[in-house]
């Protein structure tokens, strides 16, 4: 299993960096791989997931919001029957400094072994930087879009 996480201070509050995350509907902005992320219709806890595979293949599967705390804590995990031999979870943490936010991303995946397991890597390739410069991009879009004091 591999786990990676980053941590960075955004000039924006708590309350907004949440409600930009809740429904993960924002994160191709922030994530090139990630083309779509889409509320699964009569549900604010499930998504399916639309991201870009190797050699031009989409990968697709659904997960859950499996914690949810206002202006805190956003947790997802990939759904069991999401047909998807990959099991990945992920997290956003918000640390509520006043008129600033700490954020931390963290994912968690489990590629299975073989050719499968091979592609899988692919699609997760250094999944260290991309974390990194999603939170950038985070940064740069929240504060952009948050009014100046």
């Amino acid at each position: 299993m591999g786990t990676v996480a980053h941590y960075l201070e955004v000039n924006a509050p708590a309350d907004q960096c949440y409600a930009w995350w809740r429904g993960l509907t924002n994160l191709p902005q922030i994530m090139p791989d990630v083309e779509k992320v889409t509320p699964t219709e009569g549900s604010t806890h499930k998504t399916h997931w639309e991201v870009s595979g190797p050699l031009g293949k989409t990968v697709t599967w659904d997960a859950t919001i499996v914690e949810d705390v206002p202006n805190t804590r956003i947790a997802w995990a990939t759904e069991e029957s999401s047909g998807l031999d990959v099991k990945n979870a992920g997290a956003v943490r918000f640390d509520d400094h006043g008129g600033t936010t700490g954020v931390e991303v963290s994912l968690q995946y489990d590629p299975p072994a073989g050719v499968l397991g091979d592609a899988v890597a692919k699609l997760f390739a250094d999944p260290q930087d991309k974390v990194e410069k999603a939170l950038e991009a985070f940064k740069t879009t929240i504060e952009a879009a948050t009014p100046t004091r």
